[in-house]
């Protein structure tokens, strides 16, 4: 499995899944979860309302609707209150999670966006770090999923996971140079 980071809009990435850094109600937001609400259109929230939330760590998948993307894959990630309530074992969760559900709905090309970063307020290169690991780890046994794409909205951002993705250290997970607007 193959990780890249991309600079860009993650609802403008053609892959089988995206995923939505969701609050656990998963009735829309603001930040990337709003932008994927909107541009999936209005079906998107009719069939949210129908999962009843998610919590925390864990994630939930529906359809796409009006989005490149096959899927969407819902996931809260944790709120930082410092980082000793368990924040980055449910920020990995998260990755995992949503990994799981790829996995077991055949998606080949999944894209993340950098999940708890924004108005959750996990420091940015901790959020980094645990999502190249988690992914990494998961790489280990995945069969369906070919390539994560960690798709940053700011260029910012996009070097924080280049330099996870560095320090790592796997050929695999080399940092891949690419913008989509």
């Amino acid at each position: 499995m193959e990780i890249k980071t991309i600079l860009g809009d993650i609802t403008k990435i053609e892959c089988d899944a995206i995923v939505n850094a969701a609050n656990t109600s998963l009735l829309g937001g603001g930040g990337v979860d709003g932008a994927i609400h909107r541009a999936a259109g209005p079906q998107l929230l009719e069939e949210c309302r129908k999962l009843h939330g998610c919590d925390t760590g864990q994630a939930k998948i529906t359809k796409g609707y009006r989005l490149p993307a096959k899927y969407v894959i819902h996931t809260p990630g944790p709120i930082w209150q410092g980082g000793n309530h368990g924040e980055a074992q449910l920020l990995a969760d998260s990755y995992r999670s949503c990994m799981e559900l790829a996995e077991a709905h055949g998606c080949a090309v999944v894209a993340f966006p950098s999940i708890s970063t924004g108005v959750y307020h996990f420091p940015l290169d901790q959020a980094s770090r645990i999502a190249v690991e988690t992914l990494r780890e998961f790489s280990a046994h995945a069969k369906a999923v070919r390539e994560v794409l960690l798709v940053a909205f700011d260029a910012g951002t996009k070097e924080y996971y280049d330099r996870a993705l560095a320090s790592i250290g796997d050929a695999a997970a080399a940092p891949h140079s690419a913008a989509l607007r």
